[in-house]
């Protein structure tokens, strides 16, 4: 169905794995942001959890848009 559309699958596949990463972390779910609050110290609230976890949010948003710009940088090696 991708190549139908007239997109690269592996352009696709890479697309796709950096906006789930962005997924795992950001709220109001963000699996990983609780994994890091179970091994956290008890003084530290979720909420410092999130909002620690911004600029790695916005870094992951920069370079998936990047990668929609700038699809070559998934597929540097065709």
């Amino acid at each position: 169905m991708i190549t139908e559309l007239g997109y690269d699958p592996i352009w696709f596949g890479v697309v796709f794995c950096l906006n789930m990463q962005v997924s795992f972390l950001s709220p109001p779910f963000g699996p990983a942001a609780f994994y890091l609050k179970s091994v956290a110290p008890k003084d530290i609230s979720l909420g410092e959890i999130f909002s620690s976890l911004l600029p790695f949010i916005a870094l992951q948003i920069f370079v998936l848009g990047l990668t929609i710009v700038f699809p070559q940088l998934a597929m540097w090696w065709k």
